[in-house]
C-alpha cells in the first residue's frame, strides 16, 4: 500500500489540539488553585451547568471508535447503525428517570457508594474492581485502534501517537481535575463536528452530489435499514440494535461512573436531566455523521474496494485511507480529519482516568486512610490519574488482539456493563433482594457474559449470521500481491453455530438478565431482605406506575420500604447533619433517616450549593 504522508499544515492542525487541550488544563489549573478540595477536583465542586456537561458526555463515548469505526461498519453492513438513534432515546429516558435521581440526590462522588449503602462493602468492592478492569480495557482499544488506522494509512507513527495522547490526558486531568476534562471534552466536540462536515461535504462532492450518494447506496443494498428478523444469532437487526443496543449503551449511561460523575457534577438535578436530554442530540448528530459518511465512502469506493483489493489491511483503515484520497489536494484537511478522531480519543481516555481515579480515591483510598486532609487528598486524587493514565496508555498494547474497534468496544461494554446495569437495577428496582443475591447475581451475569463474548472471540459466528454486503474491484488495478489463505478449523463445537454466534449486541442483555434472576432466586433462597431496614431514597417505587390506581397495591409492591414518609422526612437541613448522615450511613450501615442529611443539598430545589464546608470521613 502507498502511503500518504502528512504535510506540514496537517501537522500544524493536529498538533493545535493536543496544545489547545493542554491549555485548558493550565488555565483551569490556574483559576481553580485555591480549591484544593478533592471534592472540587473529582466533581467540580457540584456547580457545573448543563451545556458543557451534554457536550463532554457526548464527546466521551463518540470516541475514535465512532469516527473510524461507524462508517467502515455502514460501508460493510449497510446503514442499519441508524437504529442507534431509537436506543439511545431510551438510554437517556432510563438514565435520567429512573437512574440519576438516585445517585443525584443520595450525594454520593463514586457510584459504587450506592451499592454499600443499599448492600454492603464486599459487593460495593466487587463492583468497583469490575468497573475499573472494564475501563483500562475499553480505553486500551480506544488508545489504539485510531493509532494504528492512521500509521497504516498516513504513515503517522503509531507509538507516538499513542504515547501523545496518554501524556496529553493525563497531563490535563491531573492539572485541572473535572472541569478541565469537561471544558476540554467540549471543544474536543465541536472539533469532531468539524471534521466529520468537512468530509461528508468534499465527500459528497467527490462522487457527484448527495443524491447520487443515497442512489449508490440503494443499488448496493446499504440503505436497508429496518430488519424485523427476530433471529438473536443475526448481526444487526431491528431487535438486535433496539433492544441489544439499548442494554448495551444503558449500561454505559445509566450506571457508568465517567456518565454519572459528570451528571452529579451539575448544580441542580434539573440541569443534569437537560445534560442527558442535550447529549442526546449531540449522540443523534455524531451517529449520523458517521452513517453518512460511511454511505459516502460506500460510494466512492463502489467499484474499486480497497479492503477486498489488499491496498488496506484492516476495515477500520478505511475512513483514513478515504480521507486522504478526497484532500490530496488540499492540505491541513487531513490533519483537521486525525485531529477528528484523536478528539474522540482524546475525551474519552481523559473521562476514563479521571473516572478511575474518582472510584479508586472514594472507594479504596478512604477506606485505609479516613482522615486524609483536603490537601493531602487533592494530591493522592492527581497522583492517580497520572497512575491510570500509565496504565490505560499501556493496555493498548493489548486492543491489538481484538479485531473490529467497534465489536471489540461494544464487547467490552457488554461483558461488564451488563452485569453492572443488572447489579444497580436490582437495588434500584428490587426492595426484597439482599446482599448475598446481589453478589451472586453479578458472579453469575459476569459467567454468561464472559462466557458468551470469548467463545464468539474464538469461533467467530458464520457469515449466514453477520450477513456483509457484496463488494466489487472489478475497476481495481491489478496489484502483483501474494495472498495467505487462514488456516481452516476443521471442527466446531456444537455451541459455536448457537451460543457463541449470539449477536454481540446482546451480550450485555444476557449479563443483565442473569445478574437480574440469579439475585432475585438467591435472595428468596437465603432470605428476603427487610423493606423497612431500606431508605427509601435508595429505592426508586416504578411500582408505582402499574399500580397508581390502588394504594394498597402500590405498598404491597413496596416490600416494606416506606416511600410514604419519604415526603414527610423533607430532607432536613442538610449542614449539621452531614456527619450523623451518610458518614454513619456508610460506617453502621444505612438507617431511616441518614441520607435525608446531604451536605449544601436543597430538597426543593433539588440542587447543591458551595455554601456548606464539606470534609468527608466515609470509614
Amino acid at each position: 500500500m502507498k502511503v500518504k504522508n502528512f504535510e506540514a499544515w496537517d501537522y500544524v492542525v493536529f498538533a493545535g489540539l493536543f496544545v489547545i487541550s493542554s491549555g485548558i488544563g493550565v488555565f483551569f489549573a490556574i483559576k481553580e488553585r485555591k480549591k484544593t478540595t478533592s471534592r472540587e477536583f473529582l466533581v467540580g465542586g457540584r456547580q457545573m451547568s448543563f451545556g458543557p456537561v451534554a457536550l463532554s458526555l457526548t464527546a466521551s463515548f463518540m470516541s475514535a471508535v465512532t469516527v473510524l469505526g461507524t462508517p467502515a461498519e455502514v460501508y460493510r453492513f449497510g446503514a442499519s447503525f441508524f437504529l442507534f438513534l431509537i436506543s439511545y432515546v431510551f438510554v437517556v429516558f432510563f438514565t435520567s428517570e429512573l437512574f440519576l435521581p438516585v445517585f443525584y440526590r443520595s450525594g454520593i462522588t463514586s457510584t459504587y457508594e450506592y451499592l454499600q449503602l443499599r448492600f454492603n462493602k464486599p459487593v460495593r468492592y466487587a463492583a468497583t474492581i469490575i468497573y475499573i478492569v472494564q475501563t483500562i480495557l475499553y480505553t486500551g482499544v480506544v488508545v489504539y485502534a485510531p493509532a494504528l488506522a492512521l500509521n497504516q494509512v498516513t504513515g503517522f507513527n503509531l507509538w507516538a501517537s499513542v504515547f501523545a495522547t496518554g501524556i496529553v490526558c493525563t497531563f490535563y486531568c491531573s492539572l485541572g481535575g473535572l472541569k478541565a476534562v469537561v471544558w476540554t471534552d467540549a471543544f474536543q466536540m465541536v472539533v469532531m463536528i468539524v471534521g466529520f462536515l468537512t468530509v461528508l461535504i468534499q465527500g459528497s462532492n467527490h462522487v457527484g452530489g448527495f443524491n447520487n450518494v443515497l442512489e449508490k447506496a440503494r443499488n448496493g443494498s446499504r440503505l436497508h435499514i429496518v430488519d424485523f428478523d427476530v433471529d438473536p444469532l443475526r448481526r444487526h437487526t431491528f431487535w438486535t440494535i433496539t433492544i441489544g443496543g439499548t442494554f448495551t449503551w444503558l449500561g454505559v449511561y445509566g450506571v457508568n461512573q465517567s456518565t454519572i460523575q459528570r451528571c452529579i457534577s451539575c448544580k441542580t438535578e434539573k440541569h443534569a436531566k437537560l445534560a442527558l436530554y442535550f447529549n442526546l442530540l449531540g449522540l443523534w448528530i455524531i451517529v449520523s455523521c458517521a452513517v453518512f459518511s460511511g454511505l459516502i465512502m460506500y460510494s466512492h469506493f463502489k467499484d474499486c474496494d480497497p479492503w477486498t483489493s489488499r491496498v488496506i489491511s484492516a476495515p477500520d483503515q478505511l475512513m483514513p485511507y478515504f480521507v486522504m484520497e478526497i484532500f490530496a489536494t488540499m492540505p491541513g484537511l487531513p490533519g483537521l480529519f486525525v485531529a477528528c478522531a484523536f478528539s474522540g480519543t482524546l475525551s474519552t481516555v481523559a473521562a476514563s482516568i479521571n473516572a478511575l481515579a474518582t472510584v479508586t480515591f472514594e472507594d479504596f483510598v478512604k477506606s485505609c486512610f479516613p482522615h486524609l486532609s483536603d490537601t493531602l487528598s487533592t494530591w493522592i486524587s492527581k497522583g492517580l490519574c497520572i497512575l491510570f493514565g500509565i496504565l490505560c496508555t499501556s493496555m493498548a498494547v493489548v486492543a491489538s488482539l481484538m479485531g473490529s474497534v467497534v465489536q471489540a468496544a461494544l464487547s467490552i461494554h457488554g461483558m461488564c456493563g451488563g452485569p453492572m446495569l443488572g447489579l444497580f437495577t436490582l437495588g434500584l428496582v428490587f426492595p426484597f433482594v439482599n446482599w448475598k443475591g446481589a453478589l451472586g447475581g453479578l458472579l453469575t451475569g459476569i459467567t454468561l457474559s464472559f462466557w458468551v463474548a470469548i467463545g464468539s472471540f474464538i469461533y467467530p459466528a458464520p457469515e449466514s449470521k453477520t450477513l456483509p454486503l457484496p463488494l466489487s474491484t472489478d475497476h481495481c488495478v491489478e496489484l502483483n500481491i501474494t495472498t495467505t489463505v487462514a488456516p481452516q478449523i476443521s471442527s466446531r463445537p456444537v455451541l459455536a453455530d448457537t451460543w457463541y454466534s449470539l449477536s454481540y449486541l446482546y451480550f450485555s442483555a444476557v449479563g443483565c438478565l442473569g445478574c437480574i434472576a440469579a439475585g432475585i432466586i438467591i435472595s428468596f433462597l437465603t432470605g428476603k431482605q427487610r423493606g423497612k431496614d431500606i431508605d427509601p431514597l435508595l429505592i426508586r417505587p416504578v411500582c408505582n406506575l402499574f399500580c397508581f390506581w390502588s394504594k394498597k397495591y402500590k405498598t404491597l409492591c413496596w416490600c416494606g420500604v416506606q416511600h410514604d414518609r419519604e415526603t414527610e422526612q423533607d430532607y432536613p437541613d442538610s449542614g449539621s447533619a452531614w456527619k450523623q448522615g451518610v458518614e454513619s450511613g456508610l460506617q453502621n450501615g444505612l438507617k431511616q433517616d441518614t441520607l435525608a442529611q446531604i451536605p449544601g443539598y436543597n430538597p426543593k430545589e433539588k440542587s447543591y450549593s458551595n455554601r456548606v464546608p464539606v470534609k468527608t470521613t466515609y470509614f
